[in-house]
């Protein structure tokens, strides 16, 4: 009797020695950080955490609010006069567009064609992980000149630079071929953090991104090849009213907010004020718009902007608006107002698109003006002013498009710099402890320097040198 108790206290401890060790591998198993995941959820990522880093104002990680002029910094002015190596800010966005961005595309579209669903769903799924990823491509090229493409996901552990108009050809290909698989469901739904998984507004987009990188081609770097692109841009279909615009939607609370209102007002921090590049130009035009950019903390309808460089008092001078500072205020990677300005353009060349400049500029003022809270009457009244209106508004057509196509950009700090340097204007201030207005590009990082000396110094030297003052490839005029 004992014998036969003593063998089932043996196989009850075996049991629980075996449950054990069961249990003890299931803990190896990282449950909130999966080594398998969805290609859905790796393009969600994708989506939130490029249009977080175009959006933040955190230095950082992004100084294009600074580097267009739109705001001016308080206690702090370094990258008010376009330092970037000391937070590696260059270094940020490089490894964020990579690795976070690119990287989880790429292998988004790797688990993508072994997933259930139709051939149809999952070409459009691919399709916008690729619009994604020509987005992500080109702000490489156009912030730092140049960058590994080729080689950048190969084994190489020293990969090659490529020239910024080489991979504009390479990226151009891919975003043809994303835009031929548009239009049918992505099955995405829900997971798509931009449109629900509508495809065909993808397509708008992707159309609209072409017909950028076209304008940019066509002022001087590839006229056919950018005429070919922003007609065909055109003709396929693109963004041209604000319920159509690539916004992304906030929530109200952490971690999930817009980072303006972690920058501004989560932080505690008083570091940014107005620039008095941006409200001299607003207040001088009359520009409604100054409302909804900036607050009357300094009395109903006064705004000044602080130098633009220096250490200014925030109470001295304009604070951003509250509308922005909302947490739930929606991110934006591409608007109407945008497409309208780059069709502007696209008309003054002679390029088959309808509609003359003067149409579409007027068309971009009043983009702008709706998406910003403020009515068509509105809008009118400031285009009929004689500093405004196309037919007498100081300067060249380029001038002309150029100022406007600024001020409407003022959320989106990237495309806003980017105008400055595809059509030097509008004029900018000097930065004061710079003494230069902003330059053409990103040094680039500190750690490739570290890295992959050889190559960074042959692409340098394609670009005329790692100077802020070299000019991109498209920047030719």
């Amino acid at each position: 009797m004992k014998m036969k108790n003593l063998i089932i206290i043996l196989a009850a401890i075996a049991v629980v020695g075996l449950s054990a060790c069961k249990d003890l591998t299931e803990l190896n198993v990282d449950k909130k950080r999966p080594s398998i995941v969805s290609s859905a959820s790796l393009i969600s990522n994708a989506q939130k955490v490029l249009v977080d880093r175009m959006t933040s104002t955190n230095v950082n990680n992004n100084s294009f609010r600074l580097w267009a002029e739109f705001w001016a910094q308080t206690q702090y002015p370094d990258e008010s006069n376009f330092e970037l190596t000391e937070r590696n800010i260059n270094g940020r966005l490089w490894n964020t567009l990579y690795v976070n961005v690119i990287g989880n595309l790429r292998e988004a579209k790797r688990i993508n064609s072994t997933e259930p669903g139709t051939d149809t769903e999952k070409a459009a799924q691919a399709a916008i992980a690729d619009v994604l990823e020509v987005y992500a491509w080109h702000i490489l090229v156009d912030v730092f000149g140049s960058a590994p493409y080729t080689a950048a996901f190969s084994e190489e552990l020293t990969p090659k630079y490529d020239t910024g108009d080489f991979i504009y050809g390479e990226i151009s290909k891919q975003l043809d071929n994303a835009i031929a698989n548009l239009g049918n469901d992505s099955g995405l739904g829900t997971a798509d953090l931009i449109y629900g998984g509508d495809s065909a507004a993808w397509k708008r987009f992707a159309n609209s991104l072409k017909l950028r990188m076209g304008i940019r081609l066509a002022d001087g770097a590839n006229v056919s090849e950018g005429q070919r692109m922003v007609e065909e841009a055109f003709a396929s279909g693109v963004i041209l009213s604000n319920d159509q615009n690539v916004n992304f939607n906030y929530l109200s609370s952490p971690p999930n907010t817009n980072p303006l209102w972690v920058d501004l007002v989560q932080s505690g921090r008083n570091d940014f004020v107005g620039s008095n590049t941006l409200i001299d130009y607003m207040n001088n035009l009359n520009d409604p718009r100054i409302g909804k950019y900036f607050e009357d903390n300094l009395g109903a309808g006064v705004y000044e902007g602080g130098v633009f460089g220096s250490g200014n008092s925030f109470a001295g001078f304009s604070h951003v608006s509250p509308t922005i500072k909302d947490p739930e205020f929606p991110g934006s990677l591409f608007n109407a107002a945008e497409v309208h300005f780059l069709l502007a353009d696209a008309a003054e060349r002679g390029f088959n698109v309808a509609g003359n400049a003067e149409a579409h500029y007027n068309m971009g003022v009043t983009a702008s003006f709706l998406e910003w809270g403020l009515d068509e009457a509105a809008a009118t009244t400031y285009l009929g002013t004689s500093d405004v209106a196309y037919s007498s508004a100081p300067g060249t057509w380029k001038e002309k498009i150029a100022m406007q196509k600024w001020l409407a950009l003022y959320n989106r700090g990237f495309e806003a710099w980017s105008t400055y340097r595809l059509y030097d204007a509008p004029v900018m201030n000097v930065a004061a402890d710079a003494e230069m207005t902003p330059p053409s590009r990103w040094i680039f990082p500190n750690t490739e320097y570290s890295l992959n000396e050889v190559n960074l110094k042959a692409a340098a030297a394609t670009l005329g040198g790692d100077s802020p003052t070299t000019k991109v490839f498209w920047d030719k005029q």
